[in-house]
């Protein structure tokens, strides 16, 4: 079994004692992850940025094990305020367009207000290029 450890520097990943990214094998799992720009550290306040920002640094993180939003099979997804869900979920339906990953959506309170959308999700290397089934059923 191979595991790999992502951190990213961030001073939350050390106090918290948490990685941003473990890998076991081909599983992946994402922390829940915001939207602070790596480079400048600041957070959008539009809430479209910041969903964007959210996707480029989960992007990151998948992409430093060979992977990406393609092998995404699972994604749960935090919205600070319940009024803003109609505007998140329309990026991650373009994010996940034709992926398709199972996903929970919930309104929770996030640790700071400044966050006001959280993405974790969990990925299977090579599950984008996987023959896939799909399927129309009633509920």
């Amino acid at each position: 079994m191979q595991v790999t450890k992502i951190k990213t520097g961030s001073p939350f990943e050390d106090h918290g004692s948490y990685s941003r990214l473990v890998a076991v094998d081909d599983w992946i799992f994402v922390s829940n992850t915001a939207g602070r720009d790596p480079v400048t550290k600041e957070i959008p306040a539009e809430i479209g940025a910041q969903t964007r920002q959210v996707f480029a640094n989960v992007t990151r993180a998948l992409a430093a094990v060979g992977s990406g939003l393609e092998d995404v099979v699972m994604s749960r997804v935090f919205i600070q305020e319940p009024a803003d869900t109609q505007a998140v979920m329309t990026i991650v339906g373009e994010m996940f367009r034709g992926i398709d990953p199972a996903t929970t959506v919930t309104c929770p309170p996030l640790g700071s207000t400044v966050y006001r959308v959280e993405i974790e999700v969990t990925a299977r290397r090579g599950a984008g290029r996987a023959e896939t089934e799909r399927r129309v059923i009633a509920l």
